[in-house]
């Protein structure tokens, strides 16, 4: 009987079979191909990266740790890469099981339609968390932020410890340790991004000579630049900026140096000593705020 049944069935069977091992090596096929194009387009991206990188790097002659850059940028990639691929994974071979089963007979009617319902229903439930993910693909494909950058993303502001498609760890001043969604994230400052600025604003006494005290400042941080722990870290020669405030009986003069992402802060405290002992020697004196008088001193003036 079973013998009758597969003489009778066997070139179904037989034309079943070789249509399903067809979508098995379709599948395999386009998913190897679908991997090679990603990859392709992931180290792409990362040359084109280093390209605009290197022109904008170019225009404001500023020198940058290159291999550190390049391999957060291929670390990027790879991670945008492998998500991808999961992706192209699930659906390929999801719809590749699916016309298996049409093959083997059952009715897949039903079963797609279900999945649109379940789809559907886990799409509204799940808005935020596709939210998240888009973000977080967006993030990573612009290279906003890093880990290890410092970045202000409003609540937040710290150092980053960790990046997923969901989610960014901050690390703040104090040592807690924000979980922040990336879709909730409007706008994010990155201060370790190719270069930045220690700025340094000193309150000159209101009877002080401008030029003389120019001319003092001028001296301090030409030193310090040439001063071997600091100038690794200096990009561009300190700059005296100017004068930018006049009040409370002080003259503010203005202090820039362009320094190597994430070394402002701490060659702004550097700067800060070093100016503070040139400008003691050459006799510059610093503001003391204007206090308002107050009880007998304020009824007398009154």
């Amino acid at each position: 009987m079973v013998a009758n049944w597969f003489n009778e069935n066997s070139s179904a069977l037989i034309s079943g079979a070789i249509n399903i091992a067809i979508v098995i090596v379709v599948a395999v096929i386009l998913r190897a191909l679908v991997g090679r194009v990603i990859d392709q387009l992931a180290r792409r991206m990362v040359s084109s990266r280093e390209r605009l990188h290197r022109t904008k790097m170019a225009t404001r002659i500023v020198k940058s740790a290159d291999q550190a850059r390049r391999e957060r940028q291929r670390q990027r990639a790879e991670t945008i890469a492998s998500v991808l691929k999961s992706v192209a994974t699930f659906v390929i071979f999801g719809i590749a099981f699916v016309t298996i089963l049409g093959q083997v007979g059952i009715n897949i009617g039903p079963i797609i339609a279900s999945a649109g319902v379940v789809g559907l229903a886990i799409g509204f439930g799940a808005q935020s968390l596709v939210q998240d993910f888009l973000s977080g693909m967006f993030m990573m494909m612009e290279d906003q932020y890093g880990v290890g950058d410092v970045i202000d993303a409003g609540d937040a502001v710290g150092t980053v410890e960790a990046v997923t498609l969901r989610i960014t760890k901050i690390r703040d001043l104090n040592g807690g340790l924000w979980h922040v969604r990336n879709g909730e994230i409007m706008r994010v400052c990155n201060m370790n991004q190719d270069w930045a600025n220690a700025v340094v604003e000193l309150p000159l006494d209101y009877t002080v000579d401008i030029d003389h005290a120019k001319d003092v400042i001028q001296r301090s941080i030409d030193e310090f630049a040439e001063h071997p722990a600091y100038a690794p870290k200096i990009l561009e020669r300190p700059d005296i900026n100017g004068v930018v405030g006049i009040g409370n009986g002080a003259v503010t003069v203005r202090v820039l140096v362009t320094t190597q992402p994430g070394e402002q802060w701490s060659l702004g405290r550097a700067l800060r000593e070093h100016l503070k002992s040139g400008m003691d020697e050459a006799g510059v004196k610093v503001a003391y705020p204007v206090l308002p008088l107050t009880g007998a001193g304020a009824t007398q003036s009154g």
